[in-house]
């Protein structure tokens, strides 16, 4: 049983109980109305619980004029269709076109329109979706532990992703399909989207860490993809490479850590300063296989940069 269900069960009975508390008829109609209201988020709530609101009081304004002109029948529920939708979508109020049906069609099978009829459908309005909206402001499920552990999936991939391209770097002959890069995209991307709902409930002083850091891991994925092009060009074996390899094996273990310790980036300075003391290649093969792992340290350069201003907001529990 998921939170949402137990959240909208919660909703739905404190609707239907306000409603009979104070006489209204037709309380399960509130319970309806909360079950529609219950969303994933605060604010996403406090959106969508605003247009359904609108939207069913623009749509009880279309559907009183056109039962007072034309009566209650059938046909006059397509020509509300067909009127009022495209006016409630205009006006930005597109999420509470279910919502509104409901009220309306609610009002149609009673058969009548007064006074009395649209207080209690507001009445109903009021309790059914403050019920909801009560329901989704009073708790929502901290996220911070399930990112928590998303992170270190995704951190634990890369350095798995970093010991491949170390072993490649020393090997060229050795083999691997690089489906943790894959693995890495579809992690981070869960990440994302799960920082992305925790930020919509925070209301007030929202904390954008997590969103950081998942768009720094996607940025460096970009680029991991870029080293692994011209790691795919080092087809045959370089010492040049033995000293990058020992750069990915240092970076395999510093991307586990919860902060930036900038050991990869030293020993680059002095692997690019080892570079520049190099004779000339001496054939073009070496020139072409010396011209990727050059731009493997620019590429591995901008990974660093990347991570030194956007490292994770919280050190990795062990």
């Amino acid at each position: 049983m998921g939170f949402r269900t137990i959240k909208t069960a919660i909703a739905a009975l404190m609707a239907v109980l306000i409603a009979e508390g104070v006489g209204i008829h037709g309380a399960t109609s509130a319970g309806l109305l909360a079950i529609l209201g219950v969303d994933v988020t605060r604010k996403r709530s406090l959106r969508t619980i605003s247009a359904r609101f609108f939207a069913s009081v623009v749509g009880l304004l279309f559907a009183c004029v056109l039962f007072v002109v034309f009566g209650f029948h059938d046909w006059v529920l397509a020509l509300y269709i067909l009127t009022a939708f495209p006016v409630i979508v205009r006006v930005g109020f597109k999420e509470g076109i279910v919502t509104g049906s409901v009220v309306v069609f609610r009002v149609f099978s009673g058969g009548v329109i007064d006074m009395e009829v649209l207080l209690t459908q507001l009445a109903l309005l009021v309790i059914g979706l403050g019920s909801a909206m009560v329901v989704n402001l009073a708790y929502m499920p901290r996220s911070d532990n399930t990112m928590q552990q998303i992170r270190q999936e995704v951190d634990r991939t890369f350095s798995v992703i970093f010991r491949n391209m170390a072993n490649t770097l020393r090997s060229p002959a050795y083999i691997w399909d690089g489906k943790e890069v894959i693995e890495a995209d579809s992690v981070i991307t869960k990440g994302v989207t799960e920082a992305g709902r925790s930020l919509e409930n925070q209301m007030l002083r929202p904390q954008e860490g997590w969103n950081v850091y998942f768009y720094m891991r996607k940025e460096q994925l970009d680029s991991i993809q870029n080293m692994m092009q011209l790691i795919a060009q080092m087809y045959q074996h370089m010492p040049q490479a033995k000293l990058l390899a020992e750069l990915f094996d240092q970076l395999s273990n510093d991307v586990l850590a919860g902060h930036y310790t900038g050991q990869t980036e030293k020993l680059l300075e002095q692997v690019r300063e080892e570079f520049k003391a190099m004779e000339l290649p001496a054939t073009r093969e070496e020139f072409e296989i010396r011209s990727a792992l050059l731009q493997l340290t620019h590429e591995l350069h901008q990974y660093l940069k990347i991570a030194k201003k956007d490292k994770a907001p919280t050190p990795v529990k062990n």
